[in-house]
């Protein structure tokens, strides 16, 4: 609450020396601002000739949000007490607004609606989830999803072939025993896969797929526990052993380059990349990619559950017309026809159904990673805690580490960062006996 008191009283200082004023507009009837991020912003516009048709009575205002400048803006939005009436909101920083109590909760919308939340894939659904202000209080569903991410294997299929390996890893032990086997092939200057040490999600996907990152009631780290561990020595492992090169994503020269030139045989990335492969590799090279659900510790496992929502704000005096535009773009149809203006994955299983998805080879291996995808821990510290695991990960990569000695000071750094997040459980305990 102190914080939301302080964002509001600068955010209102900052709106007088503009001469704008603090407050928005609260005419029930006026119209919808709906905030949309990246190319989503410039294609949603396109969806709404027949939302219009149905609701000719609402005007809807789209306003296009750089990803780089949301999360500021929507804080300074905040405190500034002109958020807009709904908007479109990153998975990971659903925590942080529902922490300020920025966001209306839908769950009675959404059962006075017709949308099945049954045919939301669990884990993305999950990710919409809240906990209650207290232990005792049920979970509430602050959003639904409007695009899923998760990561997945790209591999080079003729190279596995001509290692003598019949079909993609599903366990860690057979994606090492590949990775070794195509490395022998090719030699040096050539590895089993690229993880480049900019990119958190794989260590994040590993990691998941043992279980907790965090620890009692999510406010202290468990990385140097041991099923963090397992995970961490895997994926340093690769890069210990040759099979992964030690380096950023920008010390390659050309990904896609180095893909169709076999430098690496595996890469893990989302489903942006179905449509850069196919524009980006050379036509003798497109027979010879596919896509395969992320091998775990004892065969195909859990992924990271990533995108973004449609969130309504709590102080939009046209909750009403707003929902009525978040149904109306979580409908099925809605959902397909955004996959083929924009190469998003739908959330809903139902629209899958579509030719588009339903056959193309890549994008199965994604329907099927979604029935098995886990959301981030729910704690508006997570996004700093995941860049400072990434950071702790470099550090054993490069053997400055001990995978013991890191994820202690891992461990002490979360905690130190979760402190208040105690304090504030220790007392909501003593406030309830």
């Amino acid at each position: 609450m102190q914080r939301r008191r302080a964002l509001r009283r600068i955010g209102c200082s900052a709106l007088a020396l503009a001469g704008a004023g603090c407050g928005r507009r609260s005419d029930p009837n006026g119209s919808l601002d709906f905030w949309a991020m990246g190319g989503e912003a410039e294609v949603v516009g396109q969806l709404l000739p027949e939302f219009r048709a149905r609701h000719p009575g609402i005007d809807v205002r789209i306003q296009q949000v750089p990803f780089t400048t949301a999360h500021e803006k929507l804080l300074t939005a905040y405190a500034g007490d002109s958020l807009p009436d709904l908007c479109q909101l990153g998975n990971t920083w659903l925590p942080e607004f529902a922490a300020l109590d920025a966001i209306e909760p839908l769950d009675a919308r959404i059962a006075a609606s017709s949308i099945p939340l049954d045919d939301y894939y669990a884990g993305v659904l999950d990710t919409n989830r809240m906990p209650g202000a207290t232990a005792a209080d049920a979970p509430r569903l602050l959003g639904l999803p409007w695009y899923v991410d998760t990561r997945l294997l790209y591999y080079r299929s003729d190279l596995l072939r001509e290692a003598g390996i019949k079909q993609p890893p599903r366990s860690w032990a057979e994606w090492r025993a590949a990775m070794v086997a195509i490395r022998a092939r090719g030699g040096e200057g050539h590895y089993g896969a690229l993880l480049p040490l900019n990119e958190p999600e794989p260590l994040y996907a590993f990691a998941l797929q043992q279980g907790a990152l965090l620890t009692e009631g999510d406010t202290r780290g468990a990385f140097s526990q041991p099923a963090f561990r397992r995970a961490l020595d895997f994926y340093a492992g690769l890069f210990h052993d040759g099979l992964a090169p030690a380096m950023t994503n920008t010390q390659v020269s050309n990904v896609w380059d180095e893909f169709a030139r076999g430098m690496f045989a595996f890469y893990i990335s989302g489903p942006w990349n179905i449509g850069v492969f196919r524009r980006r590799l050379p036509p003798e090279r497109q027979n010879d990619w596919a896509t395969a659900p992320l091998p775990g510790p004892d065969g195909p496992s859990v992924s990271t559950s990533g995108g973004s929502s449609l969130v309504l704000m709590r102080g939009s005096p046209r909750k009403e017309a707003a929902w009525k535009l978040i149904a109306f773009l979580s409908e099925t149809a809605t959902m397909q026809r955004f996959h083929a203006l924009t190469g998003n994955l739908p959330p809903r299983r139902s629209a899958w159904l579509a030719p588009s998805l339903r056959n193309d080879e890549p994008s199965r291996a994604f329907a099927d990673q979604l029935e098995r995808v886990r959301p981030s821990p729910k704690v508006p510290e997570w996004e700093r805690i995941f860049q400072e695991m990434q950071l702790t990960a470099e550090r054993v990569v490069q053997r400055k580490q001990s995978s013991a000695a890191a994820t202690a000071e891992l461990d002490a750094w979360t905690d130190a960062v979760l402190e208040k997040r105690r304090w504030l459980r220790a007392r909501a305990a003593r406030g309830a006996v």
